[in-house]
């Protein structure tokens, strides 16, 4: 074995698809191909199940997996304390984003990051199915850190650290007969028409738990991948939203509103697995990103 057998069955095992593997360690998919059937002719054993849409662990793969995700997380560790004595960090970070990330200036942070250690390459991936998406990769190793919106407990296997919230205010057409209210009880709000995040997003975490605890029933007629459209769909009569109050701003076309009775805070924080601990360049982003809203 060796350490590019490793990299590349990992890659194939995270992945779930050859394809998307070979991208990821920027080789052709033949040369991954290649190199786990000479792993498997070293062990002696079938790690992968080609035969599905999917490419599937066997339970020789799957006890190899641990394993060789343990050893090449020891050979980045390895790298990373030569180069930290030498004063430089090295390496690469994998970061989760979400699609509403204004309330970050993530240009600027990862900027100032990239002035303090340019040897450092930063992967983003965007969330495709909200904050519960986001935290799956981390659990399954393909991502290092996220930010999220985590709402209530902390799932398991987590570390989160809260960065900043922002209130989620209720958005209603200039026609509505809340446009001319200030402020309305949540209680009010059974039986309207309401846009949404799908399940899963952070956003509609905080909505949910807001109208389960106060028991009021709540109806989600539309819902939008992209939060930043929600005042686009209420401003054409399409329901009413919850919508943090950052990314109003001067919104036209609507009227906006505070709900009474109701937690309603949507908050941003900073995860990562609790069952390994952080690389080199990990920690050192860990650390610009807590300077940045510390200051």
């Amino acid at each position: 074995m060796d350490l590019r057998q490793l990299e590349y069955f990992v890659a194939v095992a995270e992945e779930g698809n050859f394809t998307r593997a070979a991208a990821r360690v920027h080789v052709v998919q033949s040369a991954v191909s290649a190199a786990i059937k000479t792993l498997e002719r070293e062990l002696g054993a079938v790690l992968l199940d080609r035969n599905s849409k999917r490419v599937l662990l066997t339970d020789a793969g799957a006890a190899l997996l641990p394993k060789a995700q343990a050893v090449l997380d020891a050979a980045t560790e390895a790298r990373n304390a030569v180069a930290q004595v030498e004063g430089v960090v090295t390496g690469s970070v994998r970061i989760g984003t979400l699609t509403a990330m204004t309330l970050i200036d993530l240009p600027a942070l990862l900027g100032e990051f990239h002035r303090r250690h340019p040897g450092v390459l930063v992967r983003t991936r965007a969330a495709t199915g909200g904050s519960q998406g986001l935290v799956e990769q981390l659990l399954d190793r393909r991502l290092d850190l996220s930010f999220v919106s985590l709402p209530g407990p902390v799932p398991d296997g987590i570390v989160l650290d809260e960065l900043a919230h922002s209130v989620m205010d209720l958005v209603v057409p200039l026609d509505h007969p809340l446009a001319a209210e200030d402020e309305v009880p949540i209680s009010d709000l059974a039986g309207l028409d309401f846009i949404d995040s799908p399940l899963g997003y952070g956003n509609r975490a905080v909505a949910d738990r807001a109208f389960a605890a106060a028991a009021v029933p709540r109806r989600v007629t539309l819902e939008m991948s992209d939060i930043f459209t929600g005042v686009d769909y209420v401003r054409h009569g399409l329901g009413i939203a919850l919508l943090p109050s950052y990314i109003l701003g001067d919104a036209q076309g609507v009227s906006t509103l505070k709900v009474t009775g109701a937690d309603l805070c949507w908050p941003i924080g900073l995860a990562r697995p609790a069952d390994r601990a952080p690389t080199a360049a990990a920690r050192a982003l860990i650390a610009v990103v807590h300077e940045i809203f510390r200051d």
